[in-house]
């Protein structure tokens, strides 16, 4: 299936608007009950193209392109589309901010109280009022890139508007909405843990076997481990100080292994967070700095990747240009962004240790806590991925990460059939089922389940599609990727209001089950969905792939089209219409000499096109030599 991501995003446009506006109110609907993850994602659909993609913009009413004016006919016009926008994210704001004046960041409905296997005769426990209320890395990074996306449109649109109402009311938002972004941060930092073993652990164990894919002696491994890790130890003990327990992480005792990231929600083990409220424009301390975790304090792959996600946002050039961040979150987004940096290098260190066969491709990937799936080694890759775009990545490097996506794609049931009772669509459906260590100790144990592998993949490869310099390695990824897009594309909801939106897998994931179609949209497939297809539009959007070989090529051809050039320039009886056609010849291979590096295939093209031109013009002369 091509990948045409601007029709594609117009098209879940339409489908939203049919879905969550169908009587000019929005309405907070879908698969699960209204949580401050869920709302973020259903608002995030239609918000992160139009601050990502400046053609999808609808910031700009004068400019706004005319079929996105079409695909959005009924939120209005051009001038109430954006004021549709604003009223959307004010009431999103309102509904997750308690009677304090609080951000609120719980997990609500997507909070389970049991895991994979089945549902007890009698149901599932009911969540505690405190276990609804905890705060997910989830949450606190969706509502970064939501904060972000609400600020950059507000920043935009407001120097377009001229009522004095509008304008108050847009002042009063970017204050509320700079008050959650502020509070997600501070959850970010809080949430940040390193987690250190002794050798002798089953933690330690379960790490070196991970890593050892030569069979060496544990101790070898070890020690070769602690020397390629010993500048992230060294950094991670000096420059990260925010929100850490150093008296419960050890990082001065070399003999440690350890690992870093992000758990579920605030470890049980951070520390308070100081802010300056001056800074940060704010009347008291936010709750979230001193509010007490109860999160394991070890990093769990999924909240890494979801984090690091959200830390990107912060970091991108769009903040930076529009000046989204006072003073305040600029300190706290330095911090992030160490963080970042670091467990981006940690992660793609043991993904790529040893001198031979990577850990990451001996899929599928056990973490430290004993499990293993398919999908934690895509998540792996993930952050491979990302490490490699904030830095110079080698063709051998991403060679073997397509390697590793095409094999999990295979696994994944992505290119293959489903077969009977296959055990890999629970990957998908229900997904995977991430315990959250430490709610056991308010209420029953919860789980969070995750079930984006195949618009997770479907992202990374295109992401590393747009890295790659090798036209083989990236002519594979682009076709995983269309692969990945036509699994996703059967896997729409086809009846209902939510027609276009995602996800009904009963065609694809289940066909020797009867099963009931779904009509009802999944928000958290459907928003990644959406990343996925902007990632794309962001690879189109950059020049194409040029090959050394064809560009050599290209200047010999050249070469021999401007000497041809040059002789008939020379010839005294050439007639006008002649002289006419050669200056039309000279005018291509201009261009095409102008072009020749960044669009080696075009400068071919036209290239070819004037040798032609050029050889009618000899034939012609041979033909009037032969005629006397």
């Amino acid at each position: 299936m091509r990948l045409q991501p601007r029709q594609q995003l117009l098209d879940v446009w339409r489908a939203l608007t049919a879905t969550a506006y169908p009587n000019r109110k929005w309405e907070w609907n879908g698969r699960a009950e209204p949580n401050s993850v869920g709302d973020a994602e259903q608002l995030l659909c239609l918000l992160y193209p139009a601050t990502e993609l400046s053609s999808l913009a609808l910031d700009r009413p004068d400019a706004m392109a005319s079929d996105v004016q079409n695909t959005l006919k009924d939120l209005g016009d051009p001038i109430r589309i954006p004021q549709v926008v604003i009223d959307v994210i004010a009431d999103y704001v309102a509904r997750y901010t308690d009677e304090d004046g609080e951000p609120e960041f719980g997990g609500g409905s997507y909070l389970r109280t049991h895991g994979a296997g089945p549902v007890p005769e009698d149901g599932p426990p009911e969540l505690s009022a405190d276990q609804r209320k905890l705060g997910i890395v989830d949450s606190y990074s969706m509502s970064v890139t939501l904060c972000l996306a609400a600020l950059g449109f507000l920043s935009v649109f407001d120097q377009s508007v001229r009522r004095a109402d509008l304008k108050s009311r847009v002042k009063d938002l970017q204050a509320s909405i700079g008050k959650r972004l502020t509070s997600a941060m501070i959850g970010l930092l809080r949430s940040f843990t390193v987690q250190a073993a002794e050798p002798d652990s089953e933690v330690a164990r379960a790490m070196i076997s991970t890593v050892n894919q030569t069979g060496a002696p544990e101790h070898i491994v070890l020690e070769e481990l602690r020397t390629r890790l010993a500048g992230l130890r060294t950094r991670l003990r000096d420059d990260v100080r925010i929100g850490i327990d150093r008296e419960t992480v050890d990082l001065d005792n070399d003999n440690l292994v350890f690992e870093c990231g992000w758990s579920w929600g605030i470890a049980h083990n951070a520390k308070p967070v100081e802010i300056n409220l001056d800074e940060a424009g704010l009347d008291v301390k936010p709750r979230i700095c001193d509010q007490d975790g109860i999160a394991d304090a070890r990093p769990y792959l999924y909240s890494t990747v979801v984090a690091l996600d959200g830390i990107n946002d912060l970091l991108s050039a769009r903040t930076a240009e529009l000046g989204l961040l006072n003073d305040a979150q600029v300190r706290l987004a330095e911090a992030l962004r160490i963080r970042w940096t670091l467990t981006q290098r940690y992660w793609s260190t043991i993904a790529r240790f040893g001198d031979q066969q990577w850990p990451l491709e001996d899929v599928p990937w056990r973490t430290s806590d004993g499990e293993e799936s398919d999908y934690f080694s895509l998540l792996v890759s993930a952050v491979l991925v990302q490490d490699l775009q904030d830095r110079q990545a080698t063709d051998d490097d991403l060679n073997r990460a397509v390697s590793v996506f095409e094999s999990l794609a295979e696994r994944g049931r992505i290119t293959r059939r489903v077969m009977t009772t296959d055990p890999n669509v629970q990957m998908h459906v229900p997904g995977v089922q991430m315990r959250l260590g430490g709610t056991e100790t308010i209420g029953p144990q919860l789980y969070w389940s995750v079930a984006d592998f195949a618009p997770l993949l479907l992202k990374r490869t295109l992401q590393a599609a747009r890295l790659s310099g090798n036209v083989t390695a990236r002519n594979r990824l682009l076709r995983l990727a269309e692969t990945t897009m036509e699994h996703l594309a059967r896997r729409q909801i086809r009846q209902g209001p939510a027609t276009g939106l995602w996800d009904d897998p009963s065609e694809v994931l289940f066909p020797y089950d009867e099963r009931k179609p779904e009509e009802a949209p999944s928000w958290y497939l459907t928003e990644r969905v959406i990343e996925a297809l902007v990632a794309a539009a962001r690879m189109f959007a950059e020049q194409p792939l040029r090959s050394a070989a064809v560009i050599v090529r290209t200047h010999d051809l050249l070469n021999e089209a401007e000497h041809l050039l040059n002789q008939e320039l020379l010839s005294a009886d050439a007639t006008a219409a002649v002289r006419s056609k050669l200056g039309e010849i000279e005018a291509k291979l201009v261009r095409a000499r102008n072009v020749v590096n960044d669009r080696p295939g075009t400068a071919n093209a036209l290239t070819v096109d004037a040798l032609l031109k050029l050889d009618q013009i000899a034939i012609g002369h041979d033909d009037a030599s032969r005629s006397f």
